[in-house]
C-alpha cells in the first residue's frame, strides 16, 4: 500500500494544498479570533528577511521610518468621503476603554492616511519642509470576512509610506519609481516572483485616489494575487486636511501626495508561485537558511566534519545551518527541510566520509549528486545564483504561457476559467465589459500598454486589460 502523500497534491485541490504546507512547514497557524494569525518563527523569518531588504530600498529613496497611533478617532475618517466609504465595511471600532465608554470612538487603523495627513497639515509649512517622505513599518485591521493565512486576515503586517510633493508631477514620478525601483525590483530580484506592472482602472482604484500603480503575480494554479500599490492621491488629502505650503513664489499651495504598501501576502504568494507538491521552494537571495548541512548518522568522524562543512560554507558567505540532530530519523529531518525548502540540502554520512565527497541535494530543480566535500564552498554560491534564476524564469514562463491574448469578454471569461490570464484591449472591454466580467468572478487585474508597459493614463490609446481570477 502506498504511503499517503506529505501534502495534499496541488492538481487535486490547490487550496488545500496551499493550507496543509502553510500548517507543516511551520510558517502560521491560525489565530483565535477569526481571521487572525499567528506568524510562526519561520515564517516570521521570512518577513523579516523581507523588511530588511525593502527597508534599505525604501531608505535609498530618502524615505525616513516614523510610527503612528494604532488607533484613530473616528471623526477623522469622515473627512475625505470617498476614502471612508471605501473602507467602512472593514472597519473595527473600539467604544469603549477603561471600564467605561469613551466619548468618541476609536478606529483600529485599516491604513494610516487619515492620521498621518493630520500631522503632515502640521509639519509642512514652506516649500523647504517638502517633500515629506515616511514609511511605517507596523499593523493593520480589515475586518475580513473571508480569511485565509497571509492572503486575507483581519490583522496583517505591512509598511505604508506616505508622502507629500509641491508638484504633481514629482508626486506622480515618486509613485512611480516606488512602483519600479522598489517593489518590482525587489519582487523579481530577492523574491524571485515574475509580476506585471500596471495600472489599476477606476472600479479598483485605492479608495481616494487619482491613480494606483500594482504589481500583480500569476499563482500555480493561474489566478492573481496583488503583490503591492502604489497610490497617487492627487490633493483630495491636502484639501480635508488643509495640508497647504508657501511656494517661493509665497503663494499658499495645497501639497500633492502618494501612498503605498505592501504586506505579508507577500509569503502567501511565495507559497503559491514557488511551492510544489514536496513543499516550499525559498529563493536563495531570501532564504534566512541557504543550506543546511545534514549528518546522516551519529558517527563523531561525521560529526566533526558536517560541523568543518558548517564553517567553511559560511566563511564563503552561505547562510549555513548544521543538522546534526541523529536522535531524529534522517528521513523525517529531509522532509522537513523539503517542506521549508531551504534551497540546498549537504548530506554527508559515513561512506561519503571514506569517499572525500557529500550528496549535494538541490531542492528548487530536483536533484541530487555526490560532490567532493572540498569543492562544495566554491561550488555553492554559483549553485544558489542559478537555482535564484531559475525560481524567476519559471514564474515568467507560467504566467506567459498561460496568458491569452483575447477579443472578447467570452473569451476573457473562458481563459479566466480554464486557470489563466487574458489580454483584451481596453477599448473593446471598457468599465461596461469589466462590470460584465465580475459577473463571472473576472476582474481587470490592471491597465498595461500593447507591449506591457505601465500606461500614462487610463484613456490612452492601446491599452490592454490585464484579466484574471484572483485571490
Amino acid at each position: 500500500m502506498a504511503k499517503a502523500p506529505v501534502l495534499t497534491p496541488r492538481a487535486d485541490d490547490f487550496p488545500r494544498w496551499y493550507q496543509d504546507l502553510i500548517t507543516k512547514a511551520e510558517l502560521a497557524d491560525n489565530g483565535p479570533v477569526r481571521g487572525t494569525m499567528v506568524i510562526r518563527p519561520y515564517g516570521y523569518g521570512l518577513w523579516e528577511r523581507m523588511q530588511q531588504d525593502m527597508d534599505a530600498r525604501i531608505k535609498e529613496t530618502g524615505t525616513q521610518n516614523a510610527y503612528f497611533p494604532l488607533l484613530i478617532p473616528q471623526s477623522y475618517l469622515a473627512r475625505e468621503a470617498d476614502h471612508v466609504e471605501g473602507f467602512a465595511p472593514e472597519l473595527a471600532v473600539v467604544t469603549h476603554g477603561g471600564g467605561k465608554e469613551l466619548e468618541e470612538p476609536a478606529v483600529v487603523r485599516p491604513t494610516s492616511e487619515m492620521i498621518i495627513n493630520d500631522y503632515f497639515s502640521k509639519w509642512v509649512q514652506s516649500y523647504r519642509d517638502l517633500p515629506l517622505l515616511i514609511n511605517q513599518w507596523g499593523n493593520v485591521v480589515r475586518w475580513e470576512l473571508r480569511p485565509r493565512l497571509f492572503l486575507r486576515t483581519t490583522e496583517f503586517l505591512w509598511q505604508e509610506g506616505h508622502t507629500a510633493h509641491a508638484t504633481y508631477e514629482e508626486a506622480r514620478d515618486f509613485a512611480a519609481r516606488i512602483q519600479r525601483h522598489v517593489y518590482a525590483d525587489f519582487m523579481e530580484n530577492t523574491l524571485a516572483m515574475d509580476v506585471v506592472l500596471g495600472r489599476k482602472t477606476v472600479k479598483e482604484r485605492f479608495a481616494g485616489a487619482i491613480n494606483t500603480l500594482t504589481l500583480e503575480g500569476m499563482m500555480g494554479d493561474g489566478k492573481a494575487l496583488q503583490l503591492g500599490t502604489s497610490h497617487e492621491l492627487g490633493q483630495n488629502f491636502a484639501k480635508a486636511f488643509n495640508t497647504r505650503f508657501l511656494s517661493k513664489e509665497g503663494t499658499q499651495e495645497l501639497v500633492w501626495q502618494t501612498s503605498w504598501g505592501s504586506t505579508t501576502r507577500m509569503i502567501g504568494a511565495l507559497v503559491m508561485m514557488h511551492g510544489d507538491d514536496d513543499g516550499l521552494r525559498v529563493p536563495p537571495r531570501l532564504a534566512a537558511v541557504q543550506a543546511v548541512v545534514l549528518a546522516v548518522k551519529g558517527d563523531e568522524a561525521v560529526l566533526a566534519k558536517v560541523r568543518e562543512i558548517g564553517d567553511q560554507l559560511a566563511a564563503a558567505g552561505v547562510r549555513v545551518h548544521v543538522d546534526d540532530r541523529t536522535d531524529t530519523p534522517f528521513g523525517r529531518r529531509v522532509v522537513d527541510w523539503e517542506l521549508k525548502g531551504v534551497p540546498v540540502r549537504i548530506e554527508v554520512g559515513p561512506r561519503d566520509l571514506e569517499n572525500g565527497t557529500a550528496m549535494l541535494a538541490r531542492r528548487i530543480p530536483g536533484g541530487k549528486e555526490p560532490v567532493a566535500i572540498d569543492s562544495l564552498a566554491g561550488l555553492l554560491p554559483t549553485v544558489l545564483e542559478e537555482d535564484q534564476a531559475l525560481l524567476l524564469r519559471q514564474s515568467r514562463e507560467r504566467r506567459e504561457s498561460r496568458t491569452s491574448e483575447v477579443s472578447t469578454i467570452e473569451e476573457a471569461v473562458e481563459a479566466a476559467a480554464a486557470g489563466g490570464w487574458a489580454r483584451i484591449p481596453w477599448a473593446d472591454l471598457g468599465a461596461e465589459g469589466e462590470a460584465k466580467l465580475a459577473e463571472h468572478a473576472v476582474t481587470v487585474r490592471c491597465l498595461v500598454t500593447e507591449d506591457g508597459a505601465v500606461p500614462e493614463s487610463e484613456d490612452a490609446p492601446g491599452n490592454v486589460a490585464v484579466v484574471a481570477r484572483a485571490y
